[in-house]
């Protein structure tokens, strides 16, 4: 009982003395502590080098609170563990979350060094619908099937051009990461909707269809990975959910008794139902 008391004081104290090296934590002790204990692996400017890269935009979600300066504490330098002090890890900590830049959605609405050049709709039309459709295909197409000798067609096919290069594996695998990698475009500041309209870039549901977008392409990527037809095909159903969220709400409404071809079809896009 004398020693198990002895070891919660212990920790107690050893949390007490954490929690107060974070109170006083110090970004630009942090800055040069960096550049003698982490920058050999992580690089001088947080992008990576032997070590992965620490310039993320998504460092605040993944290392909340206190946890990125337990993790340094804790873990690191990787052939060192438990050399850094509680107070350095802070002042780590602080200096990594100082430099990193904002989040796509903290960022939105203020000016973009990147402006955009697509309006929605062409941003749709030209990324987010062709690489869904692949994945979609996975439900009847089995990206492993060769394919078959002697079916060529002499015509030029704008939408088949160079898919020889890849498997068809190796396809999938690239339109989900496109999803991915792609869904933040949707809060650039400054774009506009087909009718002119700006983007609703601040808008919490637009951006929470935003983070849904690249969620299920990370999702659909880890099932491509599977090489399984089956567990893609099941992750498809959530893309197709993830555009009808964000279409129901502000796009397919303006539809209603209306032609695709009618140019007033177009005039209620991106107002919020």
């Amino acid at each position: 009982m004398k020693q198990s008391a002895v070891s919660l004081l212990v920790s107690g104290l050893a949390l007490a003395a954490f929690a107060g090296a974070l109170n006083a934590q110090d970004a630009t002790r942090g800055s040069a502590l960096y550049d003698s204990q982490c920058a050999t692996c992580h690089g001088d400017h947080l992008q990576g080098r032997s070590a992965p890269p620490l310039a993320r935009p998504d460092i605040a979600s993944r290392y909340p609170g206190d946890s990125l300066a337990a993790k340094i504490h804790n873990t690191m330098p990787p052939d060192k563990q438990g050399t850094l002090s509680a107070p350095q890890a802070a002042d780590l900590a602080a200096w990594i979350r100082q430099a990193n830049p904002a989040s796509p959605a903290s960022a939105a609405g203020t000016k973009s060094d990147f402006p955009p050049t697509a309006n929605l709709n062409q941003l749709m039309r030209g990324v987010m619908f062709p690489n869904s459709n692949i994945i979609f295909t996975v439900q009847t197409h089995d990206p492993a099937e060769k394919k078959k000798a002697g079916n060529d067609d002499t015509g030029f096919n704008w939408s088949q051009w160079g898919n020889d290069l890849y498997t068809g594996w190796d396809i999938v695998d690239y339109a989900a990461l496109a999803l991915a990698e792609s869904a933040p475009l949707m809060l650039t500041p400054g774009r506009s909707c087909q009718n002119g309209k700006p983007v609703p870039v601040n808008d919490p549901e637009w951006i929470r269809f935003t983070k849904e977008m690249a969620e299920v392409g990370r999702a659909a990527y880890r099932a491509s990975q599977t090489r399984n037809q089956e567990k893609v095909s099941d992750v498809s159903g959530d893309v197709a959910d993830a555009c009808l969220n964000c279409h129901s709400m502000y796009r397919d409404r303006t539809l209603r008794g209306k032609g695709p071809g009618d140019p007033s079809s177009a005039e209620l896009r991106c107002s919020k139902k």
